[in-house]
């Protein structure tokens, strides 16, 4: 059975998307079959992986509101072993219709609950907030990554964050757990920079993933060309920092085991 993660911070601009597009990207190239669900209605994930959101006929949406199976909807990809369910931008209009449904936060579960023995993993991609769609992805995870930007006001809102995982995990999925925090736009000239990694390690100390995102060029330029950082430029800062992280989540679930002397480390 495929682990269902949630990525989700609801301060815009974290790297939430370019998280999902790429460490989905990085699973998959390690053998692992995976499955990206679009859960935001911009569709950045979608159009970042390739795939045009306006020729999307059937999305997510569907298979929350209209009971759709997703098996039907799901789109692959260019790179082996990844798959997407995109979103289109009638997803805005979702949590709206799902206020006054029975079983509202359980929606997503419900589709999920259908693939998810296709998968080893399957990652959310959700919108910066806390709504009623990010509240479903939640209860449908068994764990979340929460990006955290490497800057000045980075634990800005990460509290009220936290309190509505303590909120699911409490009253709608006793099993989430928190996959890891995840420090991305990693700038090692900044002074400011090392001093807010200091920091969340020390608020957060195991939370907190090894590896770090570092700002890169060349991830920010792979969606523009609809590709993950992996089949963009494999040998860039960007595709390094989330095949480490692909590891390192690999490890952490005792899939594999690596030794320090294989980790490539950028500072």
């Amino acid at each position: 059975m495929g682990k269902v993660i949630v990525i989700a911070n609801q301060k815009g601009g974290v790297g939430k998307t370019t998280t999902a597009i790429n460490l989905s990207a990085s699973l998959a190239v390690l053998d692992m079959k995976t499955l990206l669900i679009d859960a935001d209605p911009q569709a950045n994930a979608t159009s970042g992986i390739g795939i045009d959101p306006k020729n999307i006929k059937t999305s997510i949406y569907e298979c929350i509101i209209d009971d759709v199976e997703p098996k039907d909807i799901i789109i692959e990809t260019h790179t082996p072993n990844l798959e997407v369910l995109p979103a289109h931008i009638d997803l805005v209009g979702a949590e709206i219709e799902m206020i006054n449904l029975p079983n509202r936060e359980n929606m997503m579960r419900k589709s999920i609950e259908k693939i998810k023995d296709d998968y080893d993993y399957i990652f959310i991609d959700c919108s910066p907030s806390l709504g009623l769609i990010t509240v479903n992805a939640l209860t449908a995870a068994d764990s979340v990554i929460i990006p955290v930007q490497c800057e000045y006001f980075a634990l800005e809102g990460l509290g009220k964050l936290l309190n509505t995982i303590k909120i699911v995990q409490s009253r709608l999925n006793t099993e989430l757990d928190i996959e890891g925090i995840l420090l991305t736009m990693y700038d090692s000239r900044l002074r400011l920079a090392k001093q807010v990694v200091e920091e969340v390690r020390v608020h957060f100390q195991q939370m907190v993933f090894d590896t770090v995102i570092h700002r890169n060029t060349r991830l920010g330029e792979a969606p523009s060309f609809g590709e993950s950082i992996i089949m963009h430029d494999a040998g860039s800062t960007g595709a390094i920092n989330y095949l480490n992280l692909a590891r390192e989540i690999l490890q952490k679930n005792d899939l594999t085991k690596i030794n320090n002397t294989e980790k490539i480390i950028l500072e």
